[in-house]
C-alpha cells in the first residue's frame, strides 16, 4: 500500500505546475551559485598553488553550492508538504482516505517516500553540476558524498515536519507558513548561537548539525539528531492522523 500512495502522490505532484515551476528555480539558482564560485576559484586558483594544501575545487565550489541547496530546500519544502493532507481536508477527500482499509503508517510513509523522491531529483541535478568539474581536474568523492548524505537527511527533516503541519490543518497556506516559520526558527538558532559551538541552543538548529557534513565531517551525534527528529515527526503525523479516524 505504501509503494501505491507513493505512486499516487507522485503523479499528482509531477502533474502540476507548481513541482516543474520550483525544480526549474531551484536548478537556475544553484546554477548560478556554481558559476559564481566556479569564477572566483579560477580567479585565486594562482595563489592558491602558492600554498601549501591548498583547498581544491570540492571544498571552494561544491560545499558551498550543497550549503545553499540546503537553504533554498528548506524555503521550498513548506510549499510541498501543505498539500499532502490538508489539501485532502479541503477537497473532503480525508474521509475517504482515513476510512479506507489502510494503515495510518502506509499513508504517511507513502506520502513522504513520494516527497522524498522529488527531493532525489533535485540532490542528483546537483550532484551532476558536481560531477561537471571531473572535466577539468580532481573532486574529493569522500567530502561529496558526506555533502549528499547531509543534504538528503536534512531534506528528510523538512518533509517530515512539513508533512506534520500539514496533519494539522485543512488549509494548505496555514500549513506551509507553520512549517516555513518553524523551520526559519530552527535556522536561526544556529545564528543566535553564533561561534559559540558548545551552545545549546545551536545543538536544536537542523543547518548547523548540516554544517559537519558539508565540511565533511560524519558525526554519530549527527546522525542521530536527524534520525530521531525525522522519527519524531513521521509518528506524530501517524498519531494525528490516528486520533482523526477514531473521531471519525
Amino acid at each position: 500500500m505504501i509503494l501505491i500512495i507513493t505512486r499516487k502522490e507522485l503523479k499528482i505532484l509531477f502533474g502540476s505546475p507548481l513541482a516543474w515551476i520550483l525544480l526549474a528555480l531551484v536548478q537556475l539558482v544553484l546554477a548560478w551559485i556554481f558559476l559564481v564560485h566556479l569564477d572566483t576559484f579560477l580567479q585565486i586558483q594562482p595563489q592558491l598553488m602558492t600554498i601549501a594544501n591548498p583547498p581544491g575545487a570540492t571544498e571552494t565550489i561544491i560545499a558551498p553550492v550543497f550549503a545553499m541547496a540546503a537553504v533554498v530546500l528548506l524555503m521550498i519544502t513548506p510549499l510541498l508538504t501543505a498539500r499532502l493532507i490538508a489539501e485532502e481536508r479541503r477537497n473532503h477527500t480525508m474521509t475517504f482516505l482515513i476510512s479506507a482499509p489502510i494503515s495510518m503508517i502506509d499513508i504517511v510513509l507513502g506520502k513522504f517516500l513520494s516527497l522524498m523522491i522529488f527531493f532525489s531529483v533535485v540532490i542528483a541535478l546537483v550532484i551532476t553540476l558536481s560531477m561537471s568539474l571531473l572535466v577539468g581536474g580532481a573532486l574529493d568523492l569522500g567530502l561529496l558524498l558526506s555533502n549528499v548524505a547531509g543534504l538528503f537527511l536534512i531534506t528528510a527533516c523538512f518533509a517530515s515536519l512539513g508533512l506534520y503541519f500539514s496533519c494539522l490543518s485543512a488549509h494548505p497556506a496555514i500549513a506551509a507558513a507553520g512549517a516555513l516559520g518553524t523551520l526559519l526558527i530552527l535556522w536561526v538558532l544556529d545564528i543566535a548561537a553564533g561561534d559559540d559551538s558548545d551552545s545549546v541552543t545551536r545543538d536544536f538548529s537542523l543547518l548547523a548539525h548540516y554544517e559537519n557534513f558539508n565540511r565533511g565531517m560524519i558525526d554519530t551525534f549527527d546522525l542521530a539528531y536527524f534520525s530521531l527528529f525525522i522519527l519524531v515527526f513521521l509518528v506524530l503525523s501517524v498519531r494525528r492522523l490516528d486520533k482523526e479516524r477514531l473521531r471519525g
